[in-house]
């Protein structure tokens, strides 16, 4: 239940057309739902402005089924991350109105309108193709959160030249999310070329030097840029949530 909600609930009991007893049913559950597997959070949306999203990964089809049909019953979008191929189609047959992406791996049903709350876009750029699952999934997670989101993909240091030419896209956000691989340098050019606020993503992705995004976490948390700051490897996720927050309106 969000703000919107409950205001109109008490409304409508202040205007006698919700009996008190009927409005404290719908209430009992507001905190959490236990369903014995999960405890859901119903209460995420008014403390933070979004409801609870659902990690996909390590759940098996039938609980996240169980959780998004919760969380659907009391009136609010669910988000899934990292949503499988088996799980995706699970999801759409359940819910026909969700809409799965492959690439970013999520999984959204959005009964109701997702209402723009940025200041300004969110700009999401990419290092490289390779890095699209995970800037994708930043993407798509900032739009469901009410942001405007502009997609820079694959113009990493390799050939610099090709973020300079789109520095006036990257002038027109008010947070910048940079997504690399490799020795995630891009993220300290970013930062070096805006104003804004620059959240660096590192991804898996590179040779066996890498070790898995660990070199590029590194190099991204030892910026000498300043305004750069780093989220775990491959969290799309949790960079877009950041975003959000840096760039919301408040109602």
């Amino acid at each position: 239940m969000d703000p919107k909600a409950v205001r109109d609930l008490l409304e409508s009991v202040r205007r006698g057309e919700t009996a008190i007893d009927d409005a404290m049913a719908r209430l009992r559950s507001l905190p959490f739902e236990d369903l014995g597997f999960a405890t859901i959070d119903h209460h995420r949306a008014l403390r933070q402005g979004f409801p609870e999203v659902v990690l996909g990964a390590g759940k098996t089809i039938d609980q996240v089924v169980a959780i998004v049909r919760e969380i659907d019953r009391h009136g609010q979008n669910a988000l899934t991350t990292r949503v499988d191929a088996a799980m995706g189609a699970a999801l759409t047959r359940e819910f026909p109105e969700m809409r799965y992406d492959a690439v970013s791996r999520t999984a959204l049903l959005a009964k109701q309108p997702i209402v723009r709350r940025g200041r300004g876009p969110i700009a999401v750029v990419t290092a490289g193709t390779s890095d699209l699952p995970v800037a994708e999934e930043a993407a798509v997670c900032a739009e469901a959160m009410g942001n405007e989101v502009l997609r820079i993909y694959d113009v990493g240091v390799a050939g610099v030249h090709r973020l300079i030419a789109r520095k006036s896209t990257l002038d027109r956000a008010t947070v910048l999310i940079a997504v690399a691989g490799m020795e995630g340098a891009i993220a300290s050019v970013i930062g070096g070329l805006v104003s804004r606020p620059v959240i660096a993503v590192p991804t898996s992705v590179g040779y066996g030097a890498s070790f898995g995004g660990l070199a590029a976490l590194l190099g991204m948390l030892n910026s000498c840029a300043s305004g750069v700051t780093v989220v775990n490897i491959d969290n799309g996720f949790g960079a877009a949530y950041a975003a959000s927050l840096m760039n919301r309106v408040e109602a």
